[in-house]
């Protein structure tokens, strides 16, 4: 899961997730989607590869690039304990306010 994490806390990686959730893509494509050279969307993809992120696959002269969601699933049930402790304290900060607004009427 740290693998995951260092791999989303940087922007431009966390932009070409959004556009391969969107659709496979090369690399010279999500290139053109980002303020960086070449070389360094490269970089970005190897980190994403390497952390799971990202499968490749070949066809002919080019690589394409696509989402593996299922790498996520760590993470998304790590943050579900914090999702719940979160809608705990909103369920309790929507039950005073209804309790305000019976007192007020």
């Amino acid at each position: 899961m740290d693998a995951v994490l260092q791999a989303l806390a940087d922007g431009s990686r966390r932009t070409v997730l959004e556009i391969l959730r969107q659709h496979p893509a090369t690399a010279g494509e999500l290139a053109e989607a980002l303020p960086i050279a070449r070389p360094g969307v490269s970089r970005h993809l190897r980190i994403l590869r390497e952390a799971g992120l990202v499968d490749v696959r070949h066809e002919a002269q080019r690589r394409i690039y696509s989402l593996r969601p299922e790498a996520l699933v760590e993470v998304d049930e790590w943050l579900g304990n914090y999702r719940a402790l979160w809608q705990n304290r909103l369920d309790a900060l929507h039950t005073e306010i209804a309790r305000e607004q019976r007192k007020r009427t």
